[in-house]
């Protein structure tokens, strides 16, 4: 070996030992200048180690066998000196699978004492937990050695004898009965709310149906007082065109008896007789049929008129007549619903406790079918007895029938009605 610098790259560190040293010089990815024959060089890996930790078959503080994989990586710390340094001492010459080895077979001790401090519970549930225990516990242990634990992770839980799985059909069952309550809640919600819904629905419905009703009511009204408005003024019309037309006619006739006056002037000596006829037959046909039809015409009118104006009243009666009995029917369908409220309202208050009681037994089979409805979804489970009282089926029946025999003690604790006395006095 000539003398001269020594170089090393950023994932290992040189280890210079011999004349001038009084202990090794540590360089950690960088150069140092080395004698030959009074001095040694060596190198020592820092590169980060994955290591997968198993521990088959331990046994749990509750005494339950569980299999365990844990994912670590670890490294020698080549920035603390002190660590390089027990770091060279404990691993210098070896490889880097040694290293991991000792590593691992460390990790794995702790990973197994810990597994043995805590339930199966904890481990499944709180892995971050047990994961934490792990890594301070290791860290402590292998700081000691020089190797630092970058982190641990918790892979995976196992077990042979099924807890894990009873585990999740114990807790699926949990979430199926909550689900079904919760369902059968927001049931009972959706009706309530369906059912003030369509209270408002009917007595908005009722409102714009008065109100329609009013609103036709005014419109008959007016619409009659105009057809008799108009009514009258055509009667009027027709009136004064035919009186017009009578006057017409009677100037014309005047007009025309003047002509006959006037060409017959010269015979009025001789013909006085004669104009005395005429005048009467001019009386009889036509002033006396005149006034005739006038008198006929204007009688017609006044008939025609007051039959319009009868109409219009009796309209307007029906329609108020018809308005109160509507809002008699209106009141009538009210009167009775709050009488049968009432009425409901006392029996229920007479009846207080008998009630309540048929309501329970009504439902104490539905609450039995409730209780022991997640037992009938589990495909498998496990009994643990300690040789005495009831085992198998006798004892899960008597878990279902020591819940619903506690129902009666929740009812008297809300309500304060005992449904045991009361039962017993019936």
């Amino acid at each position: 070996m000539t003398w001269g610098f020594v170089t090393c790259g950023p994932n290992e560190a040189l280890v210079v030992s011999g004349c001038c040293y009084n202990k090794p010089l540590l360089v950690p990815g960088g150069r140092a200048f080395v004698w030959p024959t009074i001095q040694c060089v060596q190198r020592i890996s820092l590169n980060t180690m994955t290591l997968q930790v198993e521990s088959p078959t331990v046994y749990t503080s509750q005494g339950v066998p569980i299999s365990v994989t844990g994912i670590a990586q670890v490294k020698i710390q080549g920035q603390n000196e002190e660590m390089l340094l027990a770091a060279c001492e404990q691993f210098l010459g070896k490889q880097e699978s040694e290293i991991q080895h000792i590593a691992l077979v460390t990790l794995e001790g702790h990973q197994r004492a810990i597994m043995g401090s805590m339930t199966v519970e904890e481990i499944y549930k709180d892995r971050k937990k047990f994961s934490k225990q792990v890594f301070e516990v290791a860290s402590s242990d292998l700081v000691n050695m020089g190797i630092t634990v970058v982190s641990y992770t918790l892979k995976d839980i196992r077990d042979e004898e099924g807890y894990l799985k009873s585990l999740g059909m114990a807790r699926t069952a949990e979430v199926k009965r909550d689900a079904r309550i919760g369902e059968a809640e927001a049931r009972r919600d959706a009706q309530i709310k369906e059912a003030i819904a369509e209270e408002e629905r009917m007595a908005a419905r009722f409102l714009n149906d008065t109100e329609i009703a009013k609103a036709q009511r005014d419109f008959e009204l007016k619409k009659a007082a105009y057809d008799v408005e108009v009514q009258t003024k055509k009667a009027e019309a027709e009136l004064a065109y035919e009186l017009q037309a009578a006057k017409t006619k009677q100037r014309i006739k005047e007009e025309q008896m003047q002509i006959l006056v006037v060409e017959r002037s010269q015979e009025i000596a001789v013909q006085d007789q004669e104009i005395q006829r005429r005048e009467r037959e001019l009386e009889a046909t036509i002033r006396r049929p005149a006034e005739a039809e006038k008198y006929k015409l204007e009688k017609l009118a006044e008939a025609n008129r007051n039959r319009v104006i009868l109409e219009a009243e009796a309209e307007a009666e029906a329609l108020r007549v018809r308005g109160e009995a509507e809002a008699f029917a209106v009141e009538a369908k009210a009167r009775a619903e709050a009488e049968q409220m009432a009425k409901k309202a006392d029996a229920w208050k007479d009846y207080k406790e008998a009630a309540m009681v048929d309501m329970l037994l009504d439902t104490l089979p539905k609450v039995a079918a409730e209780v022991a409805a997640p037992l009938s979804q589990a495909k498998k489970i496990t009994m643990v007895s300690s040789g005495q009282g009831d085992v198998g089926a006798a004892k899960l029946t008597g878990e279902v029938l020591s819940i619903v025999s506690k129902v009666p003690e929740v009812v008297k604790s809300l309500t304060g009605v005992d449904i045991a006395k009361s039962v017993h006095a019936a």
